[in-house]
């Protein structure tokens, strides 16, 4: 199956996702964390409904993300699971993706504890696709391609995983 070249997955893209609840300073320490992780603004989150008990309103902003595609997600996403010392868990495996959390910045080499920052966690999601996998995005003629062709098991994404990043796998 390896043979054929449509068969071969590749990373699409990698989000990362900082939740940092309704203080609006924290907010903006998020973005210049993502952008100091990445060289890219961030996007904020918003809350999708009113929670009283988090002190949270529809549309407050909780949050930062940023979406990271080909080289650049592929050199963040090393350097995410670096940071996580390489091991992931089967559970972590889910739906052609890859999810996982980072507690704390610092553990990303170079880079060192800022102080107007604070200390900060992060989500990691890795999404992996196969060639071929655009006819359903796509805005004109979209169609769905094969389910044996579109999903990806869990041991092909271990595999790609150990084969690029070296990662090992914890039970």
């Amino acid at each position: 199956m390896a043979d054929n070249p449509m068969r071969q997955i590749f990373l699409d893209k990698v989000v990362i996702n900082l939740g940092v609840g309704q203080n609006e300073n924290m907010v903006e320490n998020a973005k210049a964390l993502i952008k100091k992780l990445t060289n890219h603004s961030a996007g904020t989150t918003l809350s999708k409904r009113r929670d009283p008990e988090l002190k949270l309103k529809k549309g407050q902003e909780i949050g930062a993300m940023s979406t990271l595609r080909k080289k650049e997600a592929y050199d963040f996403l090393k350097r995410a699971l670096d940071a996580n010392s390489n091991i992931i868990t089967r559970t972590s495996i889910a739906g052609n993706s890859l999810n996982f959390g980072v507690k704390e910045y610092i553990y990303f080499t170079g880079v060192k504890y800022d102080p107007k920052i604070g200390i900060l966690g992060m989500n990691v999601n890795a999404a992996f696709a196969r060639k071929g996998a655009r006819v359903s995005n796509r805005k004109r003629k979209a169609s769905a391609p094969n389910k044996r062709h579109s999903h990806i098991k869990k041991d092909e994404i271990m595999q790609y995983l150990e084969s690029n990043f070296k990662v090992k796998l914890q039970e």
